[in-house]
């Protein structure tokens, strides 16, 4: 069997499928550019620049039980969520991000042809494993300022659609949409799927309406809050009957032990992280403001950890490699609704300090 032989067996639509556009890792830029990996400034994709619980390094340093597999039916884990969550263990899953988890939805409610509707731009990965798993996407695009319209997400819905897939705030322009408008959606009687993902950063929740709605979903994750995005653990707000469903059909072990020591370890210490929340909250409104001096950038407001703008005058890709050229990583975007529009994570006071400098000293000459 030859190359083009084993190509051709692959589904056609995933052959023509783009995938999710990752971020560049310090080290990629490195390699380009004359400034070493740890002096690259990363506000690229809405990490926690305050890292985890000191905590996390001492128990995962004294952890023995490395050969052992974890508790596939995430029993202790559930508990545990369950007392910062505030909802019984029986609605909750976990798993290596919140993403695998947004697959094992789809793998159970999706057939395909059916519809999942999407509310665009949005968080990529939606598209992505929508169209993976074989389903049809239904893009319903948001208004001008990026919130919903809840009157076209309603009139999109069809006996085909099996899902709504709602980030809130949304990712990449933070955006929030309101529980009112929320509750619409779900008195349409289909599955909705929230995804919270920076709910720490807006203080706001669906995860009252669980127990009301036996049509809603909500995504958390430990990714951005808690600092654990290179650990990979998120969890579900679920029905409970979809939550037996889900601990079903996942992967058996997929939250490994080190994530789990880092949940243990990170609610345990959550003053100290919801400290660094705080910490990041006000350098976000600092940071907005600043931007706001700069006449050829247009913010928009954010309830997440980042900070998304418009290039009103000149080149956003441009920007985005003049930035690169000084050692500073943001995220560029060239898709429809996002047109010449960058996204700043929320770093550290001092990172912000650098990049003002930079965004001041390139003006005119970096967007004429």
């Amino acid at each position: 069997m030859s190359s083009d032989d084993i190509v051709k067996l692959i589904r056609p639509e995933l052959q023509s499928l783009g995938g999710y556009s990752a971020h560049t890792s310090p080290e990629t830029l490195a390699d380009k550019i004359d400034i070493p990996a740890d002096k690259i400034i990363k506000l690229d994709a809405n990490e926690n620049p305050y890292g985890c619980s000191p905590r996390i390094l001492r128990a995962l340093a004294e952890y023995r039980k490395w050969n052992i597999y974890p508790d596939a039916a995430q029993r202790r884990l559930r508990r545990q969520l369950q007392d910062y969550v505030g909802v019984d263990a029986s609605r909750i899953v976990a798993a290596c991000g919140s993403g695998e988890l947004l697959d094992d939805i789809l793998c159970l409610f999706v057939n395909p042809g059916d519809e999942v509707i999407n509310c665009t731009p949005t968080f990529d990965m939606y598209r992505t494993r929508t169209l993976i798993n074989g389903a049809t996407l239904v893009n319903v695009p948001r208004d001008e300022d990026y919130a919903i319209d809840i009157g076209t997400v309603k009139a999109a819905i069809t006996p085909k659609t099996k899902l709504v897939i709602l980030a809130n705030p949304n990712s990449p322009t933070g955006t929030a949409t309101p529980e009112s408008d929320i509750l619409e959606l779900l008195e349409m009687r289909v599955p909705v799927l929230v995804d919270e993902a920076y709910y720490e950063f807006y203080g706001k929740t669906a995860v009252s309406l669980v127990g009301r709605y036996p049509n809603l979903m909500v995504l958390r994750t430990f990714s951005k809050w808690a600092g654990l995005a290179g650990l990979r653990v998120g969890y579900g707000i679920f029905p409970s009957e979809v939550a037996s469903y889900l601990i079903k059909i996942k992967l058996p072990y997929n939250v490994n032990v080190a994530a789990l020591v880092a949940v243990q370890e990170s609610l345990n210490d959550v003053d100290y992280l919801m400290g660094n929340v705080k910490a990041i909250i006000d350098e976000r409104e600092r940071m907005f403001r600043e931007i706001e001096k700069i006449d050829w950038l247009k913010t928009f407001p954010s309830q997440a950890n980042f900070i998304f703008c418009s290039v009103q005058r000149g080149d956003a890709g441009r920007l985005h490699q003049r930035l690169q050229q000084k050692g500073i990583l943001v995220r560029y975007f060239d898709q429809p609704r996002l047109q010449n529009c960058v996204r700043f994570s929320v770093g550290k006071p001092e990172d912000t300090d650098t990049l003002m400098k930079v965004l001041q000293r390139l003006g005119d000459r970096t967007n004429g």
